[in-house]
């Protein structure tokens, strides 16, 4: 099949914003693992994963709809030297993230392709829950104070 162009640049788009996240999800994990920090390194360890799912997602279609997945470009990975900054940065990411996939959601409906619309709604609803994941994080750091906050994580 062959799909509309613009929606496959779209999609590459979005692909490399996923593999961005991957990056920035997994340097984030490691770091917190070598603070000590085990809980968040499992937390930001699993978005990374589901990460990789939403890119291999975006690939199979763009190879469906006969376009060539482009995986040598990345956006831009902010990696943030201590927790908070950490949490700050994949927020900002996410953010970015839903905005793209609303927009790529509206241009595959007025393309008409809504399969390809309905698997980028399945993404969008995986980054908002990424996003309330990432808010209460930043909410909890507000209201502990960091050290205590830090004090849970460890495990």
């Amino acid at each position: 099949m062959q799909g509309d162009p613009k929606l496959i640049d779209a999609l590459n788009a979005l692909l490399a914003d996923e593999l961005a996240a991957i990056n920035q999800y997994i340097v984030h994990a490691e770091m917190c693992e070598d603070w000590g920090y085990g809980k968040l390194h499992e937390g930001f360890e699993k978005r990374s994963i589901q990460e990789m799912r939403h890119a291999e997602k975006l690939i199979g279609r763009i190879l469906f709809l006969g376009g060539k997945p482009i995986v040598t470009k990345l956006s831009e990975v902010h990696i943030g030297e201590d927790v908070p900054k950490q949490v700050a940065n994949d927020r900002n990411a996410e953010e970015h993230a839903i905005k793209a996939y609303n927009d790529a959601i509206a241009l595959a409906a007025e393309v008409g392709d809504n399969a390809t619309r309905d698997i980028l709604i399945g993404i969008l609803n995986d980054e908002d829950h990424h996003m309330d994941e990432l808010e209460e994080l930043l909410d909890q750091i507000e209201h502990m104070t960091l050290p205590i906050f830090l004090s849970t994580q460890v495990g």
